[in-house]
This record gives structure tokens, C-alpha cells and sequence, in this order.
């Protein structure tokens, strides 16, 4: 039996504005607090969820469900915001087959730019 306390658990890039950004969104949307974010850069990350260690973190963010499974990138974001009101509603669009290769393309774009887009944190400077 789980712990009624337990959730998903998104794991972002904490050294990134731009990924620290977009927790800070996922946050606000996130208005009955179910899921836990944690930056990759954690400690006792790998202990507590041995699969990500064989992961290269680089490639965007992760999305641990309930039942261990890792969803990465552009689904784990799939994952996150078809919990949200209004996106919920239009989520669906990520699964037409077309567009789930563009907004994967996007994602990958994005992931591996994103400190050109927004810079690199330094000093501990973009804590959450």
C-alpha cells in the first residue's frame, strides 16, 4: 500500500534559469499540490530513485510516477500538465501522431539550448 503523501516526482535541471522557470510555472499551475519536484543536482537523488542514475539527465526533464515508471522530455511534460485545468483539456493534441513528433522535435531543440536561452545559474544564484 502506498502513502496517501506520495506523488509523481519531476526532476529538472536546478542549475538552468530557463528549467528553474518552468518549475516555477509548473508550480503555480499546480494549484492541489500533486507533485513533488526536485532538482537533479539533489542529494540522495540516485538512492532514491536508482533508474535515473543510468540516465543521461541532460536530455530534459523526468516525470517518476507512483509506479516507478520514468516518463522523459516532451512526455514527461505530457505528464505534468494533463493533470492541469485548462491544459487538460486540449492534452490530447500531444497524441495525434504528427504533432507528437513536433513537440518532440521543439522539446529536444529547446533542452539542448537552454542555456543559451536563458543562461546558467552560478553561486547557488537560482535556488528555488
Amino acid at each position: 500500500m502506498r502513502n496517501v503523501e506520495q506523488k509523481p516526482v519531476i526532476v529538472y535541471d536546478g542549475h538552468c534559469n530557463f528549467c528553474i522557470g518552468q518549475i516555477n510555472r509548473i508550480k503555480r499551475c499546480d494549484k492541489y499540490d500533486q507533485f513533488e519536484t526536485l532538482s537533479r543536482y539533489s542529494d540522495g537523488l540516485f538512492e532514491r530513485f536508482p533508474v535515473l542514475a543510468q540516465e543521461n539527465l541532460d536530455s530534459g526533464l523526468r516525470v517518476v510516477g507512483l509506479d516507478g515508471k520514468v516518463s522523459v522530455g516532451a512526455d514527461a511534460v505530457y505528464d505534468i500538465y494533463k493533470k492541469f485545468s485548462p491544459a487538460k483539456y486540449i492534452a490530447w493534441i500531444y497524441k495525434v501522431p504528427i504533432l507528437n513528433l513536433v513537440f518532440k522535435g521543439v522539446y529536444a531543440l529547446i533542452a539542448k539550448n537552454r542555456y543559451r536561452f536563458a543562461g546558467k545559474c552560478k553561486d547557488g544564484s537560482c535556488k528555488l
